[in-house]
């Protein structure tokens, strides 16, 4: 290469290289050196790759021309003619590479060097001349319709005039179709908002995870819905009819490590984030979960089993967490005492703690998770949800509607699985603080592997929930209450009423108690007018009547059976009729046990003392 040449190379510094860093996956890397590329006039693709390990991006507009013949001496006798000398493209020398390193992919600068100038127009750029995500699926639509590509062309400009795109790169998408790639990544437009076609598609379009049948549900990381590498799922049986809802992955270490990092790579800019601006996201989320209220009940009744209205208030209830956390900014103001003491000033400062995350149990699948990362994300903090594996759907909704709202990525992460998910996230040490809701023996165990480690830890475990009724207590919004209480979402959840301290004895209530449990509708949640659905699994079922067994045997008198309830329509549900059990004693297992269905104990005590006293002597009290 001549001086000359080697001039060029050196001479346009403002063409800078990407930043180096470490990013979730590939496409995330391929996708931060292009665009940077776009904002420095210069075009990348891929030169080598090698999909599992590492890719090699290069610079695709060589500038330097060279000699490819040598040109005549025109000195030599024999030259009849002077021969115009020959002359090609060199490659550009610009090349980063992307290494793939313990679950992570690091970018390092090769050559940062161009020998070309950068463009000048960016229209002229590749990219510009990219279809949008709405567009490739109109491709693929009209080529079915079987319109050739000048047509195809021509309809995509009505709707977008600014479209640079010619015959060949239809004739391009046309081959990804034909093989299956609908990556819509590769086709991603510079101006976007310039697309009717993309607004429009995107407005009724759902999810392609979510066009799968039986739907796969994907890990969120890095504000990617990510499709886990794991081989081994769980499925997502609807109760009350046994059919496969979805399939939960079991999260990968690698992938779990992949959303820790995003949530720590997102921190720093998050918690810098004015807290008046998360407040307002907070403020869209409350609207957008309003707005989608009626497809998150359907959602938590199909997966969870729960009638529609009982789905309704779980929302509900969780909306009254995200209304407090839009609120937070008075709450996040820390203190300041001057001349405390001589020549003393105090100040206190609320600071975020870092990535924190969330454990979820079945009960309440919306109410639950928004108890936890609304309240955490709006103080600043990142976050890493494990939803249920048991009815995910609600989770997954919720993270939709916060990604909508404008939450950052990286910012609230998910994943899934039982034990092992559970165990990596006591573990990690970037992981500054959980919070956990489930049953005693999974809260006890959580609680102390967290806390050798020396996290911040709520554990809200073990519910058995008394009513002390007396003998001169109005008798219908008596019955009423306990009714709802006691059966409401088939009993399960850690609020539900379990016990009952009759004082002064039983027996003016229990035929009026066991006709108002009688009269409620046992069906699918999805019925209308159900005011019972089915309980969560086969299992569920089975340790229940095994709990009812147990407390007949042990002298309990069955009052009300609901064990062999049989729905017309619904008979492979794990439907469990209203049971009332009397003559229960402290020290049956009924009453030390977590029941978790729809069972009503019923005791009684001489004086109100001795109903406190009962209530107050047993452990989840």
């Amino acid at each position: 290469m001549d001086i000359e040449s080697s001039e060029e190379m050196n001479e346009h510094p403002q063409m800078l290289p990407p930043p180096p860093g470490t990013f979730v996956d590939r496409e995330e890397l391929i996708q931060h050196v292009g665009d940077f590329a776009v904002s420095q006039g210069y075009v990348v693709t891929i030169k080598q790759s090698k999909r599992d390990r590492v890719v090699i991006l290069g610079c695709d507009r060589g500038g330097v021309y060279r000699n490819r013949r040598k040109a005549i001496d025109e000195s030599t006798a024999d030259c009849s003619r002077k021969r115009k000398t020959g002359s090609r493209l060199t490659n550009c020398p610009f090349e980063v590479v992307g290494k793939k390193d313990d679950g992570l992919w690091v970018l390092t600068v090769k050559n940062e060097t161009h020998n070309h100038e950068p463009l000048k127009d960016i229209s002229e750029h590749p990219s510009a001349r990219r279809f949008s995500e709405g567009e490739v699926q109109l491709i693929k639509e009209m080529t079915e319709a079987g319109l050739k590509p000048r047509q195809i062309l021509k309809r995509l400009r009505q709707s977008n005039p600014d479209l640079l795109s010619t015959p060949k790169h239809v004739y391009n998408v046309k081959a990804k179709l034909r093989q299956g790639n609908m990556t819509v990544r590769q086709f991603r437009s510079l101006r976007p908002e310039k697309s009717a076609a993309r607004k429009n598609y995107l407005s009724v379009t759902e999810p392609s995870w979510r066009q799968r049948c039986p739907t796969r549900v994907p890990n969120l990381i890095g504000g990617k819905f990510v499709d886990s590498q794991s081989f081994a799922s769980i499925d997502v049986i609807n109760p009350a009819t046994q059919q496969v809802v979805s399939q939960v992955p079991l999260t990968t270490n690698e992938e779990f490590r992949a959303a820790v990092f995003a949530a720590k790579r997102a921190f720093p800019s998050w918690r810098s984030t004015p807290i008046t601006t998360r407040q307002r996201i907070m403020f869209k989320f409350q609207e957008l979960i309003q707005r989608d209220i009626d497809k998150l009940s359907m959602t938590i009744t199909i997966e969870h089993g729960k009638s529609l209205k009982d789905a309704y208030a779980d929302v509900s209830r969780g909306l009254e967490v995200v209304e407090h956390a839009c609120g937070l900014a008075t709450l996040q103001i820390g203190e300041f005492v001057s001349n405390m003491s001589n020549g003393i000033d105090t100040y206190s400062i609320r600071e975020p703690l870092g990535v924190c995350a969330g454990i979820c149990s079945f009960e309440f699948p919306a109410m639950i998770p928004l108890w936890m990362f609304p309240v955490a994300v709006t103080c600043g903090n990142t976050f890493i949800l494990k939803p249920s594996e048991k009815d995910p759907g609600a989770s997954m909704m919720l993270a939709e509607l916060a990604m909508e709202a404008g939450l950052p990525n990286g910012v609230l992460n998910i994943v899934h699985g039982t034990n092992d998910i559970i165990n990596a996230i006591c573990d990690d040490d970037d992981i500054k603080a959980i919070s956990f809701v489930g049953p005693n023996l999974a809260g006890t165990y959580v609680y102390a592997r967290a806390l050798a480690k020396e996290k911040r830890i709520q554990s809200n475990v073990g519910a058995k929930n008394h009513a002390v009724v007396m003998p001169d207590a109005s008798v219908d919004a008596t019955l009423n209450a306990l009714v709802a209480a006691g059966f409401g979402g088939a009993g399960q959840k850690c609020m539900a009423l379990s016990t009952i301290v009759f004082v002064g004895g039983l027996s003016p209530w229990e035929e009026k108690l066991t006709s108002c449990a009688k009269a409620l509708y046992v069906t699918a949640g999805t019925e209308p007018d159900a005011d019972l659905g089915p309980v969560i699994s086969k299992q569920e079922k089975e340790r229940i009547c095994m709990l009812i067994q147990t407390s007949i045997d042990s002298g309990a008198k069955l009052v009300l059976d609901g064990r062999n309830i049989l729905v017309p329509g619904y008979e492979n549900g794990n439907f469990m009729g209203p049971t009332i059990l009397s003559d229960v004693t402290v020290n049956m297992e009924c009453y030390k046990e977590e029941i978790f269905g729809p069972v009503l104990l019923c005791m009684q005590a001489d004086t109100i003392e001795d109903a406190i006293n009962t209530v107050n002597r047993n452990k989840y009290s």
